[in-house]
């Protein structure tokens, strides 16, 4: 969890600083945004992340993203606006920790895909590595 959450550039699916958005979701605005980049995953693991992300929105409120970070592992953002009185950083936490615990194995495998089909990297030396 980070406490600067950067907005995301719609047309590239961004961060400011160049890390790729994987989906967000925002309560404040009541929307959802996938990134078209992986819309080659599953229609089931688009699905989940669907659910996981607007389902954070509304029980921690805020604006929650799923971010691959340049080495390709998953961080989870949440943030608030100044005047979100309603928004938790304690049960936010709280939140974002239960969601990697219960979805890690998919966390771990959409890291793979990440460093797979975005990054180049070789598929045998990222299984040698888990060894």
């Amino acid at each position: 969890m980070s406490d600067k959450a950067e907005p995301i550039k719609e047309d590239e699916g961004k961060t400011p600083d160049g890390r790729m958005v994987l989906c967000a979701a925002n309560k404040y605005e009541m929307k959802y945004f996938f990134n078209k980049t992986f819309q080659s995953l599953p229609e089931s693991i688009q699905n989940e992340l669907h659910i996981i992300s607007v389902l954070f929105a509304q029980e921690a409120g805020g604006i929650f993203k799923i971010v691959f970070e340049e080495d390709g592992d998953i961080t989870m953002e949440t943030e608030a606006a100044e005047d979100d009185i309603l928004y938790d950083d304690i049960s936010a936490g709280l939140l974002v920790a239960e969601i990697k615990r219960t979805r890690q194995e998919m966390f771990e495998s959409l890291s793979l895909y990440y460093k797979v089909f975005i990054l180049k990297e070789n598929p045998g030396d990222l299984l040698e590595e888990e060894t």
